[in-house]
């Protein structure tokens, strides 16, 4: 097994030679951009990845990361990161103290209570299912969305497949790399049914393309490709 499966749950190497020989446009932006670096952010447990994941939206990072370590503190006899039995036994007062709003306050409440009555899929669990039945069972979850799930399949489970068809920097990317207007989510879902299954990998190097302001014009279009 390579490295990097141990790392993510797949071999890169695998996932850039299938992206590469499906489309040819994404291969000349992978020379461009370089070589896959995604890196798996470990967690404590799913419960800390969810509870950091609520706080840290619409806030800047600093911000964000200033009140998660606040909300931490709250437990300082705990090593193992945030847990659903802190969160119900601390009061209101003492949440919103940290800074957090009522909103972010009702939805750490709403994640501790469904962990706390199984509702949460387990680690073992979680590593049985499907990428769309773990979505769906943890959009039920007040303030978790479907994106926020999609970025805990990324970046703290190492799922292979994913494609974030609402993440407006995937779309600006696609629409750079490929010298197209913004595409709907369902316009970049049905042309990203190529790169199955590494989406997850196509979707990392379309982030990087704006990242670096990568222009179309250094990768002309080929004869053989057309729109979706």
């Amino acid at each position: 097994m390579a490295d990097g499966e141990l790392v993510l749950g797949f071999d890169p190497s695998t996932a850039v030679e299938h992206l590469r020989t499906s489309d040819a446009t994404l291969a000349r932006v992978m020379d461009t951009v370089g070589p896959f670096r995604m890196e798996r952010a470990e967690k404590p447990s799913i419960f800390h990845a969810l509870a950091e994941a609520i706080v840290y939206q619409q806030l800047t990072g600093k911000a964000a990361a200033t009140i998660l370590a606040r909300l931490c503190a709250l437990f300082p006899g705990s090593r193992g990161g945030l847990t659903a039995d802190q969160i119900l036994g601390a009061s209101d007062e003492e949440l919103r103290g940290v800074g957090l709003s009522r909103s972010k306050l009702l939805s750490l409440r709403d994640l501790a209570q469904r962990t706390a009555s199984g509702e949460i899929p387990t680690r073992s669990e979680i590593d049985r299912m499907e990428d769309e039945a773990l979505i769906e069972r943890l959009t039920e979850v007040r303030g978790i969305g479907r994106w926020t799930a999609e970025m805990l399949l990324i970046f703290h489970l190492g799922r292979p497949d994913v494609l974030p068809v609402n993440d407006y920097g995937i779309r600006k990317g696609f629409a750079l790399a490929y010298d197209r207007e913004l595409p709907s989510p369902k316009e970049l879902a049905a042309y990203g049914a190529r790169w199955k299954p590494y989406r997850t990998v196509a979707s990392w190097y379309l982030w990087r393309v704006v990242e670096q302001g990568t222009a179309r014009q250094a990768m002309p279009l080929g004869p053989a490709e057309e729109k979706p």
